[in-house]
């Protein structure tokens, strides 16, 4: 048995939807969802935000079979340089983190937590789209707050830290839709970010759409208040592996 059954690779790319630059690139990201025969899943990314002081983050994050966070690792650079790294553990009734970083210096976090927690945030948009697998579907249209959530920064763009931080997160879901992007067409359940309560400053209206199959794939969102960006799938590659 290969110990990948199933690859999701592609490409997201970020646009600006502000007046003066409507359409214009502001940023990229590439990613690996890997699937094992146990049915955890690895989820990777390289993000890059151009707009300045300028984002790259390199993260992994590992679900367990239940679809919960088993640990992580985050590196960022801001403006060019590097800003810090952490390995993000969760286990029993703790979550840990062992970071070094620019400003705050070396660090080691031991949090208190509900096993299992339910999502960590790692600020790549990828991820985004698996967050919203912390609604219940079966509520139909409305909204539901997620508690107990845990970020590796509480900036909006992910350009601190990285290390723990706890919020809530509020999820409306609205319903399918059909829709276009530039990796195809999809049927969609489509979500919205109303409110992440926890963090310092109030995060703009999020909109998200997703696919309908488990991985929750993120198709297209779009960020409003001043941050003013469109995300889109731009590219999506499916390797089913075969076994040895």
């Amino acid at each position: 048995m290969s110990g990948v059954t199933d690859s999701l690779i592609g490409e997201l790319a970020y646009t600006s939807t502000a007046p003066d630059r409507l359409g214009k690139e502001r940023g990229r990201e590439s990613f690996r969802i890997d699937i094992h025969p146990d049915g955890s899943k690895v989820i990777s990314a390289h993000c890059e935000i151009d707009d300045p002081p300028a984002v790259v983050r390199d993260v992994s994050l590992r679900l367990d079979a239940m679809g919960f966070p088993a640990d992580c690792f985050v590196r960022i650079a801001v403006g060019g340089t590097f800003r810090g790294s952490a390995w993000f553990n969760f286990s029993g009734a703790q979550a840990e983190c062992e970071a070094s970083t620019t400003a705050e210096g070396r660090i080691s976090q031991r949090m208190s937590v509900q096993r299992p927690i339910p999502a960590f945030g790692n600020h790549a948009i990828v991820n985004d789209g698996a967050l919203l697998s912390q609604y219940d579907l079966s509520q139909g249209p409305g909204t539901q707050i997620v508690e107990n959530l845990l970020l590796s920064s509480p900036d909006h763009r992910g350009a601190t830290g990285p290390m723990l931080f706890e919020v809530a997160l509020a999820i409306q879901y609205h319903g399918l839709e059909t829709i276009d992007v530039k990796a195809g067409r999809f049927e969609a359940h489509k979500f919205s970010y109303t409110d992440v309560p926890g963090l310092p400053l109030k995060h703009p209206s999020y909109d998200l759409w997703c696919t309908t199959d488990c991985h929750y794939l993120l198709l297209k969102a779009q960020v409003g208040g001043y941050m003013q960006t469109h995300y889109e799938l731009a590219r999506l590659d499916h390797i089913k592996h075969g076994s040895t």
